[in-house]
């Protein structure tokens, strides 16, 4: 049986901050993070709640 955790050798983006401000450096972001998603807006648009008042 293989080592599942053979598989976690992709180098991780740098991050920012620290704690629970910590967040992906967005300059070391690439496609290949998957920060590439064409149908975020369309998404979005079906699944975002209605503002109140609104219902």
């Amino acid at each position: 049986m293989n080592d599942p955790l053979d598989k976690a050798t992709s180098k991780a983006p740098a991050t920012l901050g620290e704690g629970c401000l910590s967040r992906y450096d967005p300059e070391d972001l690439g496609p290949d993070d998957g920060t590439e998603f064409p149908g975020a807006a369309e998404l979005w648009e079906q699944v975002k709640p209605e503002p109140e008042g609104e219902a």
